[in-house]
């Protein structure tokens, strides 16, 4: 069984019950999520040997955050325990024509004031295949960037593949910044994903003729972008998720994913969304769980987007959906009809 090891931030998510907006909210649901974790989740979800790695609080709540994660089977031996708070979110769920809306709290988290030497990258990379991590992570301040390249370097030397979601995030740190870290990063990435915006936000790299706001997207802009990742960066292979929104609640959902010399586009879907967090990062796990399994190009970007697509019909960051039921969506049958 292949082993993947990812890095990150597990956060507290409050969010108000059904579609409330913060303001006239009296209750909120109380559940964790975080980039790294939501992949770790699924692929353990998958059937696959999972581990994630931060720092989290001794107290209840950072006990808490753990056990979210090992209710799932996710390997969280290598969480080391310290600092004062866990990150907060807050989410307001978009409806129709309302989008949805993220208020952050998590200054001085514990992973945020975690530092070098905390970690043992030797053991945790230890019979280890794949080790992931996103651009949210390096973006939590210059010591977590640091721990990021530690990683890296450790995972490279024992040839570990490495992938990362560039997942931009402009509330962290500016476009600048983003760059000339990722850059830095990104010359031990073998798999590279990103989305319709991240690939402009943090490397200035455009599709042409696409309109993200109005949802329109250009297949050959798209191709255009994942070759040029590839070749400042050598990355052997570049994913890019495509999503058209039309309302808070509908979307079409796509990707391509490019191994250096194919350009393989997914079948699109039409979602109609019950919570769109976490969707990329279910696209980055059913990635990793297929290119792991031997899978195709086009097979493996058909798997990473049917993946994706069931994640939006699942409250929480987390997807909670099985192999069979990716492959079921995969093979064509997206007919929902009930399960007897």
């Amino acid at each position: 069984m292949a082993k993947i090891v990812t890095f990150g931030e597990l956060m507290l998510r409050l969010q108000p019950y059904n579609y409330e907006r913060f303001v006239q909210a009296d209750r909120v649901a109380f559940t964790f999520g975080g980039g790294e974790a939501n992949v770790a989740v699924s692929l353990a979800n998958f059937g696959m040997d999972a581990a994630f790695v931060t720092k989290l609080p001794a107290h209840a709540i950072g006990q808490a955050a753990v056990n979210s994660l090992r209710r799932y089977g996710v390997d969280t031996s290598g969480i080391v325990r310290g600092g004062d708070r866990v990150g907060i979110y807050f989410n307001e769920k978009g409806a129709s024509q309302r989008p949805s809306v993220c208020i952050y709290d998590r200054a001085h988290s514990a992973i945020a004031a975690a530092h070098s030497g905390e970690f043992d990258w030797d053991s945790i990379f230890e019979g280890a295949d794949w080790f992931h991590f996103t651009g949210i992570t390096p973006a939590l301040g210059e010591n977590v960037a640091a721990l990021c390249k530690e990683a890296c370097i450790a995972a490279k030397a024992k040839g570990i593949t490495i992938s990362c979601d560039l997942n931009y995030r402009g509330k962290l740190w500016s476009r600048e910044q983003a760059g000339k870290t990722m850059s830095e990063l990104c010359r031990y990435v073998d798999v590279c994903i990103s989305n319709e915006e991240d690939a402009k936000d943090v490397f200035g790299i455009e599709a042409e003729a696409t309109d993200i706001t109005a949802g329109e997207l250009n297949r050959e802009g798209y191709a255009s972008v994942a070759h040029q990742l590839a070749e400042r960066f050598g990355f052997q292979q570049v994913a890019i998720t495509l999503r058209e929104s039309k309302t808070a609640f509908d979307n079409d959902w796509s990707a391509m994913l490019y191994d250096g010399e194919n350009d393989c586009f997914s079948k699109k879907y039409a979602l109609h969304i019950v919570d769109r967090i976490g969707g990329g990062d279910s696209f980055g796990a059913g990635l990793i769980y297929a290119l792991l399994s031997g899978k195709s190009t086009q097979a493996a970007v058909e798997f990473a987007v049917a993946a994706s697509a069931l994640k939006h019909t699942v409250e929480g960051d987390y997807n909670m959906v099985t192999v069979a039921e990716v492959e079921k969506l995969a093979g064509g049958d997206g007919s929902g009809r009930v399960q007897r």
